[in-house]
C-alpha cells in the first residue's frame, strides 16, 4: 500500500514503505506479530550468478535465496532521486512540493527482527526517537497545508499533475499468496518511476511479488530447527542479564507498554529503559550468531521458490540495480 498522507491523494511513501505496494495479507496475519515482522536480510553484495547458472538446479535455487537485496544505504537513495525527480517536476507544472525531510543514514537505519548492533542500540534503542521524528514530520508535511490552500480547480490540477488524477492508468497485480494490488500510475510519480526503473508497470509486477513472497515461507522460517535453537539460544542469554522473554519481538514490544502522553522526564525513563532492554537484545544477538543464522535459513526458504518466482526475483534484481545507477546520477548518498 502506499501511504496517504494528503486527503485522498499520495505522496511518496517514507522510509519504512519505500516504494512498495505491499500489504500486510490475511497469509501473514495469521502468523501473528512475530511473523509480520520477520525481514533478516537487510543488507549485502548479490551472489555470483555466473556461478548460480552453471551450478545444479538445487545449487542455483539456493544461490538465488541467498542473493540479497539492495542494503538501506542504497534503497535510500534511489528513495531520495525520486523525490528529487517528483520536486522538479511539480515545479515545471507550476505547483510548489516539498521533499520530505530525510533523516541522517545513521537513523534510516532498519530495524528488523534481529537488531545486533550493540552500538546503534545503546544511541536509538529500538528507534522510537527517531519514529516520533518521523511522524512529527508526517504531520507537519507542508504538502499537506499547501494542497489546501489551493482553490477547488487547482487542487484538480494538483492532483492530475501529481499522480494523473482520477483518469489516471490503475496498476493492477496478484500477489504470490493471492491477493490484488492496485496503485495509480501517472503524473509526476509516473514519470519518476519510468525514470528510475524504465517501465513502470513491470517495476510494479514485480516489486508486488517479491514483496509478498515472505508469507509463503515464514512459518517454515519461524520453526525451522536451526533458526529456532538460535532463538532459545537468545532467549537463554537474555534471561541471564535479567531480561527473560521467549523472543526478539517480545522483547521490542515490551518497551511500548506505555503511555502515548508522556511528560519529558517520562520519556526520558522510558527511553533509558528501551535502550536497555535493546543493548542486551543486540549483545545476545552476537552471541547466538541469529543474524547470521536466520539470513542463512532465509536464504534457503527463498531458494526454494526460486523455480516458480526466479523470473521475477531476476527481473526486480534488474530493474533495482537500474534504477540504483540511475539514481546516484540525480542524488548523493545520504550520509
Amino acid at each position: 500500500m502506499q501511504r496517504t498522507d494528503v486527503p485522498g491523494r499520495r505522496v511518496l511513501p517514507s522510509r519504512r514503505g519505500a516504494r512498495r505496494a505491499s500489504t500486510a495479507l490475511g497469509a501473514v496475519a495469521a502468523l501473528g506479530a512475530v511473523a509480520a515482522l520477520v525481514s533478516l536480510v537487510l543488507t549485502g553484495c548479490t551472489a555470483d550468478t555466473d556461478v548460480a547458472h552453471r551450478a545444479s538446479p538445487a545449487a542455483r535455487a539456493e544461490a538465488v535465496g541467498a542473493e540479497k537485496k539492495l542494503n538501506y544505504a542504497q534503497d535510500l537513495r534511489i528513495s531520495d532521486a525520486e523525490q528529487r525527480l517528483i520536486t522538479g517536476c511539480m515545479r515545471k507544472k507550476s505547483f510548489r512540493f516539498w521533499a520530505e525531510k530525510r533523516l541522517s543514514l545513521e537513523e534510516s537505519r532498519p530495524v528488523g527482527y534481529v537488531q545486533d548492533d550493540v552500538d546503534w542500540a545503546r544511541s536509538h534503542g529500538y528507534g522510537s526517537r527517531i519514529m516520533a521524528k518521523e511522524d512529527s514530520a508526517r504531520l507537519s508535511n507542508p504538502n499537506i497545508a499547501y494542497r489546501m490552500s489551493l482553490s477547488r480547480s487547482r487542487q484538480r490540477a494538483y492532483d492530475l499533475a501529481m499522480d494523473g488524477g482520477r483518469d489516471a492508468v490503475v496498476l493492477t497485480s496478484r500477489t504470490p499468496s493471492g491477493g490484488t494490488i492496485t496503485k495509480q500510475s501517472g503524473g509526476c510519480v509516473g514519470q519518476a518511476e519510468k525514470t528510475l526503473y524504465g517501465d513502470p508497470a513491470a517495476w510494479f509486477r514485480s516489486d508486488t511479488t517479491v514483496s509478498n513472497l515472505r508469507p509463503l515461507y515464514v512459518s517454515k522460517l519461524l520453526h525451522d530447527k536451526e533458526f529456532t535453537s538460535a532463538v532459545n539460544a537468545w532467549s537463554h542469554c537474555m534471561s541471564k542479564a535479567g531480561h527473560p522473554f521467549p523472543d526478539p519481538d517480545a522483547a521490542r514490544q515490551s518497551t511500548r507498554e506505555h503511555s502515548a502522553e508522556q511528560t519529558r522526564a517520562e520519556e526520558a525513563r522510558t527511553f533509558a529503559h528501551e535502550t536497555r532492554i535493546a543493548v542486551a537484545d543486540a549483545t545476545c544477538a552476537r552471541l547466538a550468531s541469529l543474524r547470521s543464522i536466520g539470513e542463512r535459513r532465509e536464504a534457503h526458504y527463498v531458494g526454494e521458490l526460486a523455480g516458480k518466482y526466479g523470473p521475477a526475483l531476476d527481473a526486480h534484481r534488474r530493474m533495482q540495480r537500474h534504477a540504483l545507477t540511475r539514481a546516484e546520477r540525480i542524488v548523493p548518498a545520504r550520509t
